[in-house]
């Protein structure tokens, strides 16, 4: 009898560590807004200057992958592991299949032309490694991905895909 429960204890252990060793880029949300790629090393030498400089080469692409459902940004929150965050204040909305480029740096949002600018001239996304985390209206994580420079971008040109 004490065999046993020694044994199921060891089990029930080991299943606790496995589940929390998955990586936070495992978990699939149930959202019809996820990342579709991103940008994070912007071609060129970084120059964060808001005149002249190559912020806005720096993106996140986030997709409505929904058949059906039309999609409000306004409320959604994006953020990286270091805590910056960008929150889509005004309405801009996703049809089914449509995508959005959240850009650094300065510009006019569009809907016609799939763009929404930070309207900061900081990069936000780290050139070695980050997490990226898009939240919903109601605080609920949407998605969530990780990346390294050495494991995540296999041709190193700085741009990653999640959901094609």
């Amino acid at each position: 009898m004490r065999i046993r429960l020694v044994a199921t204890t060891a089990v029930a252990a080991g299943a606790l560590t496995a589940l929390s060793a998955v990586p936070a880029q495992a978990a699939e949300y149930n959202s019809a807004l996820k990342i579709r790629g991103i940008q994070y090393d912007a071609p060129g030498r970084d120059s964060n200057r808001c005149s002249g400089g190559n912020t806005a080469e720096e993106y996140l692409t986030i997709k409505n992958y929904s058949r059906s459902t039309t999609v409000n940004l306004k409320g959604y929150v994006v953020k990286d592991a270091a805590g910056n965050k960008f929150t889509f204040t005004a309405s801009h909305t996703l049809q089914p299949g449509d995508y959005v480029k959240l850009r650094g740096g300065n510009g006019s949002d569009s809907d016609t032309k799939n763009v929404v600018y930070r309207d900061n001239c900081n990069f936000m996304w780290n050139n070695d490694k980050d997490t990226i985390y898009v939240y919903k209206p109601s605080g609920s994580r949407a998605d969530v991905h990780s990346y390294t420079r050495s494991g995540s971008d296999a041709d190193h040109n700085g741009y990653i895909t999640y959901h094609g």
